[in-house]
């Protein structure tokens, strides 16, 4: 499966994105996917994930009530909208497919995603 990270950008504290990952190549709607974000000089993080279904959704902490993950499995994508921008969000983020269909709740564990898009960078400035 390949997925395509998109929708990055440069935005000031405040504003709004949104990313999209497109995949292709695979039974996408299958999977539960995660976004993950890597900030310069630090280990690449979960941020959020969403089942298979759009049934069940999860964040980190620091991200609740700004970012909202969401799928359209008819059009194979899966978005991620970022509000409330704030510097400490700057990274480059990524998406990814978990190896096992069905999951239930999605996985933070970077080694449960099988396939990653190629990232799309986040510059908040303050």
């Amino acid at each position: 499966v390949q997925l395509q990270a998109s929708g990055g950008g440069l935005v000031e504290a405040g504003g709004s994105l949104r990313l999209s990952c497109a995949a292709s190549g695979r039974t996408f709607s299958n999977y539960a996917v995660g976004w993950f974000r890597q900030a310069p000089g630090k280990e690449r993080e979960f941020v959020a994930g969403i089942t298979w279904n759009g049934g069940f959704t999860n964040y980190i902490d620091s991200v609740k009530g700004r970012f909202f993950i969401s799928r359209d499995n008819a059009k194979d994508t899966v978005y991620l909208q970022v509000v409330s921008l704030k510097p400490e969000d700057t990274a480059v983020y990524y998406c990814a497919a978990d190896r096992t269909p069905w999951r239930t709740v999605p996985t933070s564990a970077r080694n449960e995603y099988a396939y990653w898009g190629q990232g799309t960078l986040v510059t908040v400035s303050s």
